[in-house]
């Protein structure tokens, strides 16, 4: 097995610490969405067991790395999240990702496989189809107000800030370069996980039904669940109290 390093102090602009807790039995590493940014976790990090650290994942081009050219394939951003992750796994990892984030929280569980030899106490696959079950679809491709019209399709973003010009134009380039590494990823055919994966997944989400959602147990060699919520492709913002209460039980188990 390939040996760890010790974490360090946490100055990677890839990675922010809400509530740095050097004690933590687990750390639960976050992913944002297409269009999202590290401080979309901040409300979860108050809200899980005083054992689980939460760590978000800053991609390049929002907030304060707005100035970043942001990447446009998943294959750099979880090469990217994986090299700034790396130093981070003396303890225990799980690995959550919410629709584009579940891919990439999938792969880079895959570069802790292969390169460090650590497998993920747990990789939460939210919103998000398998990574078998391809649509094809060029979102990337729209102007920006086709590409303002999805996101307001999938609610969620605030409908005000999309009607700000000035906000639309600061997050335009980081969008349309999430939706061109989305919607371009092909996964390996072989691809999976040695880690267990739990599907969360929203009734009415019009980019996951039931049946890609259950294909996500074609890429793990352990065990996976599935468990749906009510309400559409953010339904972790609409039923958040019920999608907590689920993720404080799966925590709680892993660390007990």
């Amino acid at each position: 097995m390939t040996r760890l390093p010790h974490a360090g102090p946490l100055t990677d602009p890839w990675l922010q610490r809400f509530r740095p807790r050097d004690d933590a039995t687990l750390r639960l590493v976050c992913f944002p969405h297409a269009g999202g940014s590290a401080s979309f976790y901040h409300p979860l990090s108050a809200a899980l067991p005083e054992q689980v650290e939460v760590v978000a994942v800053q991609y390049p081009g929002r907030q304060e790395r707005r100035h970043e050219q942001p990447l446009d394939t998943i294959a750099d951003l979880a090469d990217e999240a994986f090299r700034a992750l790396r130093h981070w796994a003396d303890r225990p990892l799980a690995l959550f990702g919410h629709s584009m984030g579940a891919v990439i929280a999938f792969e880079v569980a895959r570069r802790l496989e292969q390169h460090l030899d650590v497998s993920p106490a747990m990789l939460y696959a939210s919103g998000r189809r398998a990574p078998s079950r391809i649509r094809h679809t060029t979102v990337h491709l729209r102007s920006d107000d086709g590409i303002i019209t999805e996101l307001r399709r999938l609610s969620g973003t605030d409908t005000t800030l999309l009607a700000d010009p000035e906000v639309v134009r600061m997050i335009m380039p980081a969008v349309r370069g999430d939706y061109t590494a989305i919607e371009r990823y092909r996964a390996q055919g072989d691809a999976s996980v040695r880690c267990p994966i739990t599907v969360l997944t929203g009734r009415d989400d019009p980019q996951t039904t039931a049946d890609e959602a259950a294909a996500w147990r074609g890429h793990t060699t352990a065990d996976t669940t599935v468990t749906t919520f009510p309400g559409g492709h953010f339904f972790i913002m609409s039923h958040q109290d019920a999608v907590l209460a689920e993720l404080r039980s799966s925590l709680t188990r892993l660390i007990c």
